[in-house]
């Protein structure tokens, strides 16, 4: 058995120093380029007071030149290391934004669920805006150490000039921080129950989506509309508290940054008016006190940004660091295998037992939906095997020794609402690009007509969850899909309910011709598919009543005959 990962991250201040340690380089030399913009823009107006200071002892055209000269490469420098410092940092944000999503996702879609309360939009909501935020760190280290060369720099300028004024700035600062230190603890705390009520919200919008026509069918449309809007709503006044928040947080961060550079600009034009700093110092004071807001501006900001991508950390760390409900195993099922499910009791199923040998075609009646249900579950692995008693084997092997990726690759359960991806008909049937069966399993599957009514066939465009398809066409698709995988086993759950009586018939037909010689089980109520198939096991209140040919079933079991005749 494996064991879990323990280079997992857990909670989120993991999360984010795994962030900064594999971006170190590029954050090395963003930060190099960013405090080089930020002491040449500091350098300008300390140049300026110096050119002035020069400028009324020597007034030459070769002063003024080289004045002009110097000035010139401050201002190539400030332009050239902004432009490569920022393009450094947001490639380094953005990939390692894609790698968390990547992540996020990863654990979304493992067949067995993880232990965490988490809907399915709400997981969405981690993979995208929780991503970014918590990626923002790779930048915001950077600029705020660059917004202290600044700082520093200008304070250094300032004290060279006259110590009080350098002492000045540093104080300042220092109490600015303070001020606004306190404040973004609030903006943490505020910014993590909006996340997580825009991803209630998100799962509400997900859920909404996918029950829809139901809903429609039995009226409860109305009533969830209104379910949503109450979700929604939250979600607004908490977005409306986190702007008030952070609109009153950038308030004082500017006002304070104010106060100083005017304190510092009175107190230099009172130290010029008494003679103890020359012209040339006063103008680089002024210079330095309009300047340094801008640095000040941002550097005060990053308290909240970091909050904000701590707070984004920690709503990922619930599902990177929730582990999976079960541990699988090391093992690869054998070829040309067939399937065991050996005494299994799990929601209606009663102590379920029967063999699909190796090559066989057969079909399940069940009577009861939820358990065809339940037992499509555990064949997709979808319950995790210590869920449930007794067990399931593969090719002889039972489930929990076996690999989550080697079970997909040798069995494929196709539920009967597959879903349905935006692109075209042979990416959906053809996800992976392999160029399998595609065109025996659209003939199979009788997507044929569906391909011959468009204009670009197999390239038909295909909207998200098949939005301009029909019910049929659906289903029947996503029957193209699993059989085009040509799987060593295949599963297939009702893959017939939206077709008419005919084309079922066919579908029948094909499904045994292209599966011959292949492990095929088939959970259906359908005449048609019962028929196609070597063997029918009747399954009654979670257990095998009945067993023999769909045929002699009908001339034998009353039961039977008015459960699946139509």
């Amino acid at each position: 058995m494996k064991t879990p990962d323990p280079k997992r991250p857990s909670p989120g201040s993991d999360i984010l120093r795994t962030a900064l340690r594999r971006n170190v380089g590029a954050m090395a030399k963003g930060t190099g380029l960013m405090g080089l913009y930020q002491a040449a823009e500091t350098a300008f107006p300390i140049a300026l007071g110096l050119i002035v200071e020069h400028t009324m002892q020597d007034r030459g055209l070769g002063a003024l030149g080289l004045s002009i000269a110097a000035l010139a490469v401050i201002i190539t420098t400030v332009s050239l290391s902004w432009r490569f410092g920022m393009r450094t940092l947001q490639k380094a944000n953005t990939t390692e934004a894609h790698r968390w999503r990547v992540r996020v996702a990863e654990c979304g879609l493992q067949p067995v669920a993880r232990d965490v309360d988490l809907k399915s939009g709400e997981v969405l909501t981690i993979a995208t805006e929780d991503a970014d935020q918590t990626a923002d760190i790779i930048e915001v280290v950077p600029l705020l150490i660059s917004s202290l060369v600044a700082v520093l720099v200008a304070a250094v300028a300032l004290g060279l000039a006259d110590l009080r004024l350098g002492l000045l700035v540093i104080a300042g600062t220092v109490a600015i921080l303070s001020v606004l230190a306190v404040m973004s603890k609030r903006i943490g705390a505020s910014t993590r129950e909006q996340q997580a009520r825009v991803a209630r919200a998100g799962a509400k919008v997900a859920d909404l989506i996918t029950g829809l026509r139901p809903l429609h069918g039995f009226g409860g449309n109305h009533a969830a509309f209104l379910s949503y809007r109450k979700v929604s709503s939250d979600a607004k006044r908490q977005a409306v508290t986190v702007a008030r928040v952070n609109g009153a947080y950038a308030g004082t961060a500017l006002a304070l940054n104010a106060v100083l550079a005017g304190a510092v600009t009175l107190a230099a034009g009172w130290l010029a008016f008494g003679g103890q700093i020359s012209i040339g110092e006063l103008v680089m004071a002024v210079g330095l006190a309009q300047f340094i807001i801008e640095p000040l501006k941002l550097f005060s900001e990053m308290p909240k940004y970091v909050m904000m991508a701590r707070a984004s950390a920690d709503r990922m760390a619930l599902v990177l660091s929730a582990p999976p409900l079960t541990t699988p195993g090391p093992e690869r099922p054998a070829a040309g295998g067939g399937l065991e499910v050996d005494c299994v009791v799990h929601g209606s199923l009663n102590r379920l037992k029967f063999t699909v040998p190796a090559g066989e075609f057969v079909a399940i009646a069940v009577y009861q939906p939820r358990a065809a249900a339940d037992l499509a579950s555990i064949l997709a692995v979808n319950v995790p095997p210590h869920a449930y008693e007794g067990v399931v084997r593969v090719s002889g092997q039972a489930l929990p020794d076996l690999s989550i990726e080697a079970v997909r690759e040798h069995m494929l359960v196709n539920p009967y609402d597959g879903e349905i991806f935006a692109g075209t008909l042979r990416t959906n049937i053809d996800p992976s690009g392999t160029g399998g069966l595609i065109p025996e399993a659209v003939e199979a599957s009788m997507l044929t007509d569906v391909v011959a009514l468009h204009r670009d066939g197999l390239d038909y465009a295909v909207r998200d969850r098949g939005a301009n398809l029909s019910g049929g066409q659906r289903q029947r698709l996503s029957l193209a899909r699993a059989l085009a995988t040509d799987s060593e086993i295949l599963v297939l759950h009702d893959p017939t309910t939206a077709v008419d009586a005919v084309t079922e018939q066919l579908i029948a037909r094909n499904v045994a011709k292209l599966r011959r010689g292949r492990t095929t089980v088939v959970i259906t109520s359908s005449p048609a598919l019962l028929d196609a198939a070597d063997r029918v096991l009747v399954l009654d209140e979670g257990v095998v009543v009945a067993e023999d040919t769909h045929r002699n079933l009908l001339a034998t079991d009353e039961d039977y005959r008015l459960a699946v005749t139509r």
